[in-house]
């Protein structure tokens, strides 16, 4: 999903409302996560991501976005990114990135879950588990990095380095073209948070809200868009991978708004402390 706008930076009471939006999307990943099994479509799927927007009086920031058809983007093995739910059926084994957003009180949120739908080949099951815990992994150096960084993109420095220590026989690629961004009043907007390591050298300032999201290919990360202008698959067939949060940085610390307790257990390895606000 493109377009972008200005860098905005928050208040804290702005942060606090944009937790709010965030915490919608966290419920609907767990309930997507508890609803994914063999046999269900990917639109039965996209029908309980609306369920939960509904039931907060929140509205899906994807639907309609440049002429986006669905709530959601669900996307299933070789397809890497902007999967549009439809009559796809999960089989055992799949692995499946469920990318959510909601708008609430005038506040966009935007994140992603991966996991691995359960009954399939062990072997299978294994290696796509492997390439959604590096994923993961990924990300949550990035979040630690946006703590002790300058810039913004040591994030990216600290995903490419995480991936650079990954052994060879397991080591992803990075699908450069699908990058984090800056959120608020828009879904979209500066700075771009890459996740590698690049020049340029915008400063991280108090107020930013950024979108953290590893998007990587178990293979080679060449791709196509096929012909709904949305969905991205690897060219090679290969699985794709995607995680991300959303996380802001301000008056006290950084706050992972995406996440249920912020970030805590997560960033504890990495020597991180959280901080919410109105704590």
């Amino acid at each position: 999903m493109r377009s972008r706008q200005r860098i905005e930076l928050k208040t804290d009471q702005q942060i606090l409302a944009m937790r709010q939006s965030a915490l919608v999307v966290a419920d609907i990943h767990e309930a997507l996560l508890a609803a994914a099994a063999p046999g269900v479509t990917t639109q039965e799927l996209d029908d309980v991501a609306l369920g939960v927007l509904k039931a907060h009086g929140a509205v899906s920031n994807f639907y309609g976005y440049e002429g986006y058809p669905a709530q959601t983007c669900i996307s299933v093995n070789s397809t890497v990114v902007h999967g549009i739910p439809g009559e796809e059926v999960l089989r055992p084994g799949d692995i499946v990135s469920f990318d959510c957003g909601a708008l609430l009180g005038g506040w966009h949120a935007d994140a992603c879950v991966s996991t691995v739908v359960a009954g399939g080949d062990p072997q299978v099951m294994a290696r796509r588990e492997r390439l959604s815990e590096i994923t993961r992994e990924a990300m949550w150096a990035g979040i630690a990095a946006m703590a002790s960084g300058t810039y913004v993109e040591d994030i990216g420095a600290a995903v490419e380095h995480y991936v650079d220590s990954v052994p060879r026989s397991e080591r992803p690629s990075i699908v450069r073209e699908f990058i984090g961004h800056g959120l608020g009043t828009q879904m979209h907007m500066e700075p771009e948070v890459y996740n590698f390591r690049s020049r340029k050298k915008v400063k991280l300032k108090q107020g930013m809200v950024l979108c953290i999201e590893p998007i990587f290919a178990a293979g080679s990360p060449r791709n196509r868009t096929l012909d709904d202008d949305w969905t991205v698959k690897t060219l090679d067939g290969s699985d794709g991978c995607h995680w991300e949060h959303e996380v802001a940085l301000h008056s006290r610390g950084i706050w992972v708004l995406s996440a249920r307790d912020g970030g805590a257990s997560e960033l504890a390895r990495f020597g991180v402390t959280p901080v919410p606000l109105g704590a």
